[in-house]
């Protein structure tokens, strides 16, 4: 079983549309990054986690070659704009990929994406099946059923979804906060894939400082640090962190 970060960069990506780099090293491959995405792949299933607008590009980078659930994490547009790129699945499979989303979120994808959800014609039959987010979530790995648990944190003024998969790894790519109640979830995990936007303060996002904290009361084995912006460059956030604590890039494979 294996976890892929696809993407690991901020709302603009690095580097920017307009060619911007800021603080990164254009020459080191690892500081190009795309909007934040993820995948859970197992032996004969694959778990997309958010369809940033880069996922077109992700999944053939990966050589994913079919999907067979997706987990939303919120409602922004760096984590939803690309989930035209899914309808080659159903046209392979002819079959409706179900989606799993919160409230909000679900609200925001049907009236945005109105044409995935809905059949309107033979040409254009709905792709996706819209389903509420359920305490217990699961992806199949051969016999074995792996357990998703999803958690609410704060990120900004919306809610985002964070998933703790097989209580192995959390994957927390947009959060401005953890309630302490659900620090329990967090605590001795193998992994920690977290927000970790720039230096500065930011009211949506973590920054070093306060990631580095919750690294430090969750304790896990391993810390990977993603949303990452064009402030903050591959070789220099290494220097500053502790070897167990490393910045994700584009294509991180992770085995679990």
């Amino acid at each position: 079983m294996k976890f892929i970060i696809l993407g690991c960069g901020s709302s603009m990506g690095v580097p920017r549309p307009d060619g911007f780099f800021g603080n990164c090293n254009l020459k080191n491959k690892k500081n190009h990054r795309s909007r934040c995405s993820a995948l859970l792949k197992t032996s004969d299933q694959i778990a997309l986690f958010d369809t940033s607008p880069d996922l077109r590009q992700q999944l053939i980078n990966s050589k994913v070659k079919n999907i067979d659930k997706v987990f939303y994490s919120h409602m922004h547009a760096d984590q939803t704009h690309g989930i035209n790129d899914l309808r080659v699945f159903y046209i392979k499979n002819k079959k409706t990929i179900p989606v799993y989303a919160d409230k909000a979120t679900s609200k925001y994808l049907f009236n945005t994406f109105k044409y995935c959800f809905k059949n309107k014609s033979k040409e254009y039959p709905a792709i996706l099946k819209l389903n509420s987010i359920k305490k217990n979530l699961f992806i199949k790995d051969g016999k074995k059923i792996v357990k998703i648990k999803p958690i609410s944190v704060d990120h900004g003024k919306v809610k985002s979804i964070c998933y703790v998969i097989d209580k192995k790894l959390a994957y927390i790519s947009d959060v401005s906060n953890i309630n302490e109640n659900n620090y329990k979830y967090f605590k001795n995990l193998k992994y920690l894939i977290i927000d970790c936007l720039w230096f500065r303060e930011h009211p949506s996002h973590l920054n070093l400082e306060n990631s580095l904290k919750l690294i430090n009361k969750f304790k896990p084995k391993k810390s990977i640090l993603t949303n990452l912006h064009s402030d903050l460059d591959y070789d220099d956030l290494k220097k500053l962190l502790p070897k167990n604590i490393t910045p994700a890039y584009d294509g991180l494979e992770i085995k679990l």
